[in-house]
């Protein structure tokens, strides 16, 4: 398979993404209609106010369709970049990929000189929280939790990167 990245925005990369990411939590979490909308909105409004010297946006192309991504919003909260939209289609899983891209990640927090980068995550996602630990985060917060129309433990993980330009 033929894959391009692209560091901003492609056509269709905001519908790709969102549906990327109801298949993957509706099958392994039951996620309904409310949580694709939101990745939709959030996602829409985060391409809408990116600043490519400080925040990182990546997706990957094959076939004309996104079959991954993976975005830092250092712009949300001065004292902490949040890691976001990070999701790879099964057909590009088990590549490295995935890696790469939370390196580069943690690189342009690094560069734009956050404190730490952030992100949440789901119990039961065991391969994304095997990466995650393997790149230096630990978990902070655990909290159980019914916005996404059943109940769910939502985790916060945290890197700390320490102070800027280190």
């Amino acid at each position: 398979m033929d894959i391009t990245i692209h560091q901003g925005w492609v056509p269709g990369a905001i519908g790709d993404i969102a549906a990327l990411h109801a298949r993957h939590y509706a099958e392994s979490h039951g996620f309904d209609a409310f949580f694709e909308a939101k990745v939709a909105r959030e996602l829409g409004e985060f391409l809408l106010r990116l600043d490519p010297a400080r925040d990182l946006f990546r997706c990957a192309v094959a076939g004309g369709r996104v079959l991954g991504s993976i975005a830092l919003d250092c712009g949300e909260d001065p004292a902490s970049a949040h890691l976001r939209w990070f999701v790879l289609d099964a057909s590009l899983r088990g590549r490295g990929l995935g890696r790469r891209w939370l390196e580069e990640a943690i690189a342009q927090a690094r560069r734009a000189g956050a404190p730490q980068v952030h992100l949440w995550t789901l119990a039961g996602l065991d391969a994304a929280g095997h990466l995650y630990e393997q790149a230096g985060f630990s978990l902070v917060e655990e909290i159980k939790a019914e916005q996404w129309g059943r109940r769910v433990t939502e985790r916060r993980l945290v890197m700390p990167l320490g102070r800027a330009g280190r």
